[in-house]
């Protein structure tokens, strides 16, 4: 049941949610570019990022000091279901702007 709450709670924040767009859109992201495409501050989109990870959505993979968020492949029913309705909502994403070149964060 406590995984099942995180993942609700999850979904309760516009940030989270239009997180999750993005990466399903882009596929696999540093911070730094997620940090110059949503203009978000580091501390901000790490705590989002964090809720993310423990409510069973993203996987997270560290290059050196940098760290490549993804959604996490398989999800189970209900997170492929919450995934595909977030699909379908009006979104405006912003390009991405890459600041990583070659696995490397240039920032």
């Amino acid at each position: 049941m406590e995984i099942f709450l995180k993942t609700v709670s999850a979904l309760n924040d516009e940030t989270r949610v239009l997180l999750l767009r993005f990466l399903d859109e882009y596929g696999e992201c540093c911070v730094c570019d997620l940090q110059d495409s949503l203009d978000m501050i580091q501390s901000r989109l790490s705590r989002h990022l964090k809720i993310l990870k423990e409510a069973g959505f993203l996987r997270v993979e560290r290059k050196g000091t940098w760290a490549y968020y993804a959604i996490r492949s398989p999800l189970d029913r209900f997170r492929t279901e919450a995934l595909e309705e977030i699909r379908h909502l009006d979104i405006q994403l912003p390009p991405i702007k890459k600041s990583s070149q070659n696995g490397e964060c240039k920032i």
